[in-house]
């Protein structure tokens, strides 16, 4: 007898390994099986395929290991440098993100060391999982071709220098999360592995930790979960969703825990949660359907023929009777992963990381189908060539559209050329000059928004504001805010102060609170000695330091000031 449409849901139904002989959906029982002949190698061809794209992606992020933290990599990694420290989230350093990114750091500085290399190198290990993972959910649904396919397709995306794919942000781990619950899940349903059930909770959860856009993964794994087991029985439907829900609700709760024993909790709830309320209140529906529109237009470029793949992945699902089983997966994790990067529609670059993965399983499904409709239409040699042949050239032209970066920049000129003005590479420099000028126990400010330079310097920041932005937004906390930056400034009385007047550094709006601006001059006036200018912006930065500084007039208005505490 043929198996229900529910017990062959999540199996490759291109290449089946197996056929169930039971109608069925769970049994106490092991089902009888008809076993495919092994293979005479070990390894089949999509393994060498996804191998050599692992390679390849891998690759190129090595070559760029080096290029400069930006801020968000700079916040990850002083945070992960406090706890390696002892010293807990939210004390020294305040965000609304969760904190599980930052023991993410802590645990790749631990193994790879404390440099930008080390992390990139980590971040690699991450990338490459979710190729894997990309390519064993798209392979189990959909076929080996498929699978491939996504594999590369996701690992291409993941890697765009414009969409800040080459740095180490919070939603490479939220991804990897999400990936390895919904390969646990898919691996459950149908059975009664209530540990696999839990273990996807546990890594969906870790999601949510990894940043909040993460329990949009939570939710698609609960209801997913739901749907697949609709026609178990009620006790055995609820004992897999209880043990999903304790699963999902494990690392919120341990973190909780965490940083209540620290004394950190007060202020962890603050900021991830009163603070992220008035942060993502700030833009309307209209605004944040115009970011989208500029990033979707920056999606597509160079990259035209693969986004019209993803389309034709989409409309595939209407007319391959194959695909259907998989259309409320496809479509539903599509629904939340847009969700998930749509948190305060601001629509950065790499919010866009946790929605390629089903964007590389579209594409997948695209390449998989029009090679089956060239198969029907009797077109054996076109189909084996033309859809693959396509996607490679699409893929190498998007390779070769960014080939400076990718190839022969070096790191610095990679960091200009993704970043702009950023003063990423001075930062560099900067930390190495306080680091060589001042005691270990020093303290420094950082006047903009570059934790980068806590994390080079190795020194403790005199506030917990390690960013400046929420400073400046116009949101209820801001004055507030303001005035408590200003009072651990002066409190602390660092060592040094760096002051940053780069734009992207602040983001002022056109009702910012000016009182910050007013206090910084005034205070580094008559406080401080001006000790270093760092004059960046291009490819040839120019540094000065110490006497030779106040000979020195810079070449544009956009500098870091340096300055050393009078004795």
């Amino acid at each position: 007898m043929l198996a229900s449409k529910s017990s062959l849901e999540g199996r490759d139904y291109a290449e089946p390994s197996t056929v169930l002989l039971t109608t069925q959906p769970e049994s106490t029982s092991p089902p009888l099986e008809v076993r495919r002949p092994r293979r005479r190698f070990p390894f089949a061809w999509e393994h060498l395929a996804i191998l050599l794209v692992i390679a390849l992606i891998a690759g190129l992020r090595f070559r760029l290991r080096e290029v400069p933290l930006e801020r968000d990599e700079g916040e990850y990694a002083y945070a992960g440098q406090l706890i390696l420290q002892g010293i807990p989230p939210y004390q020294l350093a305040y965000n609304m993100k969760l904190p599980g990114t930052y023991a993410a750091y802590a645990a790749m500085m631990t193994v790879f060391g404390q440099t930008a290399a080390g992390i990139h190198f980590g971040v690699i290990f991450v990338n490459v999982a979710c190729i894997l993972l990309v390519f064993l959910i798209t392979k189990r649904l959909f076929g080996a071709k498929a699978g491939v396919v996504a594999g590369a397709a996701f690992g291409l995306f993941s890697i765009r220098p414009y969409l800040l794919g080459l740095a180490g942000h919070a939603t490479h781990f939220v991804t990897l999360a999400a990936l390895i619950a919904i390969y646990l899940l898919l691996r459950a349903c149908g059975t009664r592995r209530y540990w696999t059930f839990l273990s996807s909770g546990i890594f969906a959860g870790l999601a949510l930790i990894m940043k909040q856009p993460g329990m949009f993964f939570v939710l698609f794994g609960l209801l997913y979960l739901a749907w697949r087991e609709r026609q178990a029985d009620d006790a055995a439907l609820f004992a897999k969703i209880a043990a999903y829900c304790a699963g999902a609700a494990l690392p919120y709760i341990v973190t909780c825990l965490i940083l209540l024993r620290a004394g950190v909790f007060q202020r962890f709830w603050f900021w991830t949660v009163s603070y992220a309320r008035a942060y993502g209140s700030e833009l309307t529906a209209w605004q944040g359907l115009h970011e989208f529109a500029n990033r979707m237009e920056l999606q597509r470029e160079h990259a035209g023929v693969i986004c019209f793949f993803i389309v034709l992945g989409m409309a595939a699902f209407l007319w391959d009777r194959k695909l259907r089983q998989h259309c409320v997966f496809i479509l539903s994790l599509l629904g939340f992963s847009f969700l998930a990067a749509s948190v305060g529609l601001y629509y950065r670059g790499h919010y866009f990381i946790v929605l390629y993965p089903v964007l590389a399983m579209l594409v997948g499904v695209a390449i998989s189908s029009a090679s089956e409709w060239l198969l029907r239409m009797k077109l054996r040699k076109l189909a084996a060539v033309a859809p693959v042949g396509v996607f490679v050239v699409a893929f190498g032209y998007a390779l070769f559209a960014d080939r400076a970066i990718y190839f022969t920049d070096s790191v610095h000129e990679a960091s200009r050329r993704i970043y702009g003005s950023n003063p990423f590479p001075e930062s560099v420099s900067i930390g190495d000059y306080i680091r060589a000028n001042s005691d270990k126990k020093a303290r420094v400010a950082v006047l903009g928004s570059e934790p980068e330079i806590y994390f080079y310097a190795q020194r403790h920041s005199a506030t917990g504001y390690i960013y400046t932005y929420p400073l400046t937004e116009e949101q209820t906390y801001a004055s507030t805010m303001q005035r408590e930056f200003i009072r651990e400034v002066q409190t602390a009385a660092p060592e040094f102060v760096v002051y940053v007047l780069v734009e992207p550094s602040w983001l002022r709006h056109a009702h910012s609170d000016s009182l910050i601006f007013r206090w910084a001059d005034s205070y580094t006036r008559d406080h401080y000695t001006l000790v270093g200018v760092a004059d960046g912006g291009g490819n040839h930065d120019v540094y000065r330091w110490g006497a030779e500084v106040q000979a020195y007039r810079p070449r544009r208005p956009e500098v870091v000031l340096i300055y050393e505490r009078n004795r």
